[in-house]
């Protein structure tokens, strides 16, 4: 089975108003008119702009950053998977590391979310990662092994799910692991992968997030089993998301 087609996804979190679907437009031109690039391309905007944003899109995928495990009901604030879908959304992000720390999100929580998201047709982005601490105690790869078993969905598959690895404490930091860390991390998310879903754990596409900008993206994306990156700060600027897809460019 030949290697996963990379995706280079961004992730705006709570940032963008009306006036940052420029920079979309921007990517849009650039992705189009540039060389081609062997990746899928993704932006996950705040939930007010995927309406907007989905209408523009062509060359890029839009997706959304959460959602709530009921298809409806009383849940002030929150968005279903299928609002999500009738709003454009093709993906959407589940269980990201700030979602796990600020919302007390669980892994459980995740794969209810993961699981609402397969069943209106979206694909899930299922993030991982460990924090310093459990680094630094020897516990990074069970904690994140642990994690990926618990939170994949019912009925995943390599078409449906996408598992992005994100240390914690690379996030926004300016600091990331060794390519060797990546590495290690990632063929034992692999490993867990087909331990699950036989063969086709192969074909899962594997991200990994933290810290990614132009100047590291080679290297990183250039590691063992990674199949692309989650991109935060880095993403909100179309040049700099492009430079990081440049990566993919041949």
């Amino acid at each position: 089975m030949s290697n996963p087609t990379a995706l280079v996804a961004g992730n705006w979190k709570m940032n963008g108003l009306t006036e940052s679907l420029a920079e979309l437009e921007a990517l849009e031109t650039l992705v189009k008119e540039g060389k081609s690039a062997d990746c899928d391309v993704l932006i996950c905007p705040p939930f007010t702009l995927i309406g907007a944003a989905s209408v523009k899109a062509d060359a890029v995928a839009i997706g959304a950053q959460d959602c709530h495990g009921a298809v409806s009901g009383a849940h002030t604030g929150d968005i279903s998977a299928q609002m999500l879908k009738d709003a454009g959304a093709t993906y959407v992000i589940v269980g990201h590391s700030e979602r796990r720390a600020d919302h007390f999100e669980n892994s459980k929580i995740v794969k209810v979310k993961a699981e609402a998201a397969l069943a209106v047709g979206l694909t899930a982005i299922v993030c991982v990662g460990e924090t310093e601490a459990e680094r630094d105690a020897g516990k990074a790869v069970s904690r994140v092994v642990g994690q990926v078993e618990a939170s994949l969905p019912e009925g995943a598959t390599s078409a449906k799910v996408v598992v992005a690895y994100e240390p914690v404490w690379a996030i926004g930091t300016g600091r990331t692991p060794t390519v060797q860390d990546v590495a290690e991390m990632h063929t034992a998310i692999r490993e867990a992968l087909i331990k699950r879903l036989g063969e086709d754990g192969k074909a899962v596409k594997i991200l990994y997030g933290g810290s990614v900008k132009p100047s590291n993206a080679t290297e990183l994306m250039g590691a063992a089993n990674v199949n692309g990156a989650l991109v935060g700060g880095a993403s909100l600027k179309a040049s700099d998301f492009n430079g990081i897809i440049d990566a993919y460019r041949k």
